[in-house]
């Protein structure tokens, strides 16, 4: 629950509504392109984030389990996939809400409104680094022990955004800067796309002030920022930070419907948990009919099980998530409502989200083989942050040595320019840190430490 972000009693400022928050405009783009017969505006949307290459590059990133045996293990790019079809159907259905409701502006249907989540959804991981929320931690803390960056960078905001990194400001930065048009839009999503994306419409600073640890946007992307809230008219929230788009309440519930239940599954995959340990959980989602046909299905047959118990939950949460949002509309709307949708859910599918986040916490997270990758990567984030600062510190203040000018060179066009303040070019090399997979920059570190073979 995110308290300091409720409008205070009497706040002047005016409540968003759908015309605005569902704006076809394109970042980067003054005028219009010609619309296109059977493809509309979101639909786009969705096809730029899955042609990128930060999207395929989360084929190799992790989800719960850096660098699985098992190919039937999530990996970031699947989880992202399946969260984005549970979006498209929570976005369908509000959709419909607001057709019969009468709130859709002109020009936009309920079909739209799936498009949005769906290329939304596609996008919410899209700024992970390397071994998932281990990489995160590990970039922070390199930022935050290194000297360079407590004795040089005055401005504090921008301390805040290297020590503490967060993906999802990444993955703000990879759409609006960093795919497509370089440093002219990124990929020129849709105004509406782009807020339904921003879970946390808040900068560093704000998230400090208040106690809250994530934020949405470094300060490098911030002008970006203030022109998305100020196209779908979010409502302020003081300096650097806004209320979220209504849509990315259901953003967040159809990232954590998947997670709390596919972790789950993973989990059997792996043998980490049991049939009876996941069945028992996923089981409370079932109707009097679905525990009939589920009896149909044989014992011997458990993979068949789960999946068939794993669409009944998720339908049920879906369902659950929908009644709560359509329930809380005008709080949300308004900028009055801050709670997860799940929280508000009836209490059976409450029990099931926090029984199986509870089993995946005490069984799951804390396996030795994980956590000896986790702690791994704190390793390879630091040989990598280590030589490619050291190279830049090097390269920006004397001629480069050899082997540092061979070292800024594997930055490609993440390579900062000379003239570049520090927080510039540390945010650039984070770039190429955060855009490689496990398997790359476990790699590359081993070559850096001097083990070619």
């Amino acid at each position: 629950m995110i308290e300091q972000f409720r409008r205070k009693p009497g706040s002047e400022t005016m409540p968003i509504d759908w015309s605005t928050l569902l704006s076809k405009r394109r970042l980067g783009e003054e005028t219009p392109r010609p619309a296109e017969d059977g493809r509309s505006e979101f639909q786009k949307d969705y096809d730029r984030v899955v042609f990128s290459r930060a999207f395929r590059r989360l084929q190799g990133k992790t989800q719960v389990h850096p660098l699985p045996d098992s190919d039937h293990v999530h990996t970031r790019l699947t989880h992202t996939l399946e969260v984005a079809s549970v979006g498209r159907s929570l976005g369908a259905r509000v959709g419909l809400h607001l057709e019969q409701e009468k709130k859709l502006p002109e020009g936009i249907h309920p079909q739209d409104i799936g498009s949005i989540l769906q290329a939304a959804c596609l996008a919410h991981d899209i700024g992970n680094p390397p071994f998932g929320h281990g990489g995160e931690y590990a970039i922070r803390a390199w930022f935050q022990q290194n000297n360079v960056v407590q004795r040089e960078l005055s401005n504090q905001l921008e301390r805040l955004d290297l020590e503490g990194y967060e993906g999802n400001a990444q993955g703000l930065r990879i759409l609006t800067q960093l795919e497509g048009y370089l440093f002219d839009g990124g990929l020129r999503l849709t105004f509406a796309t782009l807020g339904t994306f921003m879970k946390y419409p808040w900068s560093s600073g704000h998230a400090a002030s208040t106690g809250t640890e994530k934020f949405g946007f470094f300060q490098t992307e911030r002008d970006y920022m203030e022109e998305i809230a100020g196209e779908l008219g979010l409502i302020s929230r003081g300096a650097g930070a806004w209320a979220r788009h209504p849509f990315a309440f259901l953003v967040e519930a159809a990232d954590d419907i998947c997670y709390s239940i596919i972790d789950l599954e993973d989990a059997l995959e792996v043998g980490i948990l049991d049939f009876n340990q996941v069945a028992s959980i996923f089981f409370g989602g079932l109707t009097e009919d679905d525990r009939a046909e589920y009896a149909t299905i044989s014992t011997k047959d458990q993979p068949r099980q789960i999946a068939y118990l794993r669409g009944k939950v998720i339908d049920y949460l879906v369902q659950q998530a929908f009644s709560v949002f359509i329930a809380k509309e005008k709080e949300i709307i308004n900028g009055d409502y801050s709670d997860n949708l799940l929280l508000r859910c009836d209490e059976g599918a409450r029990e099931i989200v926090k029984n199986a986040k509870l089993l995946a916490y005490e069984k799951v997270f804390s396996t030795p083989g994980k956590t000896q990758i986790e702690i791994g990567a704190y390793a390879i984030i630091d040989t990598l942050l280590k030589a490619f600062c050291d190279a830049y510190i090097e390269f920006k203040h004397e001629k480069p040595s050899f082997k540092s000018q061979k070292v800024f060179d594997l930055l490609g066009v993440n390579a900062p320019e000379k003239t570049e303040n520090l927080y510039r070019a540390f945010i650039r090399i984070a770039d190429f840190v955060s855009s490689s997979t496990d398997k790359n920059a476990a790699q590359l570190s081993r070559r850096l430490s001097g083990i070619v073979f």
